[in-house]
């Protein structure tokens, strides 16, 4: 179907967004926040730095000026890090194509004010009916179409389907849900889990501590989605356990590859200053401990994260720790 679409963040997933989407023959618009960026992207119709080999249509246009980039879109896609993402959309909110659906593409929770990716929109765009696009996906897996699958989320059922038809890409299948909330804890909550299962990976401690760790983790996650009057299901499906596994597990995955660094004992500023892309779980881990401290929800796993890249503990010490916690029932 023909639609035309604004793509928010010119990172992997964004790009990569980008690329299929025109590739199944929507009209594109992708917003880079760096004009030389953009125009680097816009000449060379790739992103080498962070997704490279992936060739750009030339049905995407490619811009760093958000009213160009949102002009008559019918659903903006924002790829945007959870840090800079309300700073992101007060700049361009002027330029907001009416009442366009916002789809919240990254995962996090933001430090400063606690908020989710669409909670942080809604307070800057209160109009804009809302959604999130979230699953165990790579972007260099999507972006060369390989198979996947993602959930799509929204209150709104009209909203839901509309967004299904617009955004519903072959080999892309997606799963509709109502569960707002939930599929966003669960994108904030695997980036901080992966941490921790990367620790278990750099310490040896073998391959069952990790099933385990990935186990109590949706335990949870599915905690604090009830508490926060989402779905239980939700911590089990595409986003909860699904893209859990693949970030605890997946090569490519910057937060679990950054466990394994510190649970080997390297400096949490030498491995992020050696890095291009944004790890996620860094920022989200205390975040994600404060909002569940508000509603009375206990996060073992998460809480030792945070210790772990605040300094205020090391890695074998945490493992032990975890081990030694009171037996409860599952």
């Amino acid at each position: 179907m023909s639609a035309r679409l604004a793509v928010l963040g010119a990172g992997a997933w964004g790009t990569a967004l980008a690329a299929r989407l025109a590739a199944a023959g929507r009209s594109v618009s992708l917003w880079a926040r760096d004009p030389r960026r953009a125009a680097e992207i816009a000449v060379t119709r790739e992103n080498a730095r962070l997704l490279p080999d992936v060739t750009l249509p030339d049905e995407v246009v490619v811009t760093a000026d958000a009213a160009r980039a949102l002009e008559g879109a019918e659903a903006v896609l924002v790829a945007v890090p959870a840090q800079a993402l309300a700073a992101v959309i007060a700049a361009i909110a002027p330029h907001w194509p009416g009442e366009a659906p916002s789809v919240l593409c990254a995962k996090g929770i933001d430090a400063a004010t606690l908020r989710l990716p669409h909670e942080t929109v809604a307070a800057l765009l209160p109009r804009v009916p809302l959604a999130a696009l979230s699953g165990p996906n790579f972007a260099h897996e999507v972006a060369r179409a390989l198979p996947a699958a993602a959930v799509l989320a929204a209150p709104d059922a009209a909203v839901r389907a509309h967004l299904a038809a617009l955004v519903a890409l072959p080999r892309f299948r997606l799963y509709p849900s109502p569960d707002l909330v939930g599929v966003a804890l669960g994108g904030a909550a695997k980036n901080v889990i992966a941490i921790a299962a990367g620790v278990v990976e750099g310490l040896g401690l073998g391959e069952n501590a990790r099933a385990a760790l990935i186990t109590r983790g949706v335990a949870e996650l599915a905690r604090l989605v009830v508490a926060e009057g989402g779905r239980a299901e939700t911590a089990s499906g595409l986003s909860g356990l699904g893209d859990l596994v693949l970030t605890c597990t997946g090569g490519a995955s910057r937060n679990h590859t950054l466990g394994i660094a510190l649970g080997r004992g390297e400096a949490l500023a030498e491995v992020l200053a050696a890095r291009t892309g944004v790890t996620e779980g860094v920022a989200t881990a205390p975040a994600l401990v404060a909002r569940a401290r508000r509603r009375g929800v206990e996060l073992p796993i998460a809480e030792a994260v945070d210790a772990l890249l605040s300094g205020r503990a090391t890695a074998p010490s945490l493992a032990e720790a975890l081990l030694a916690r009171a037996q409860t029932a599952e």
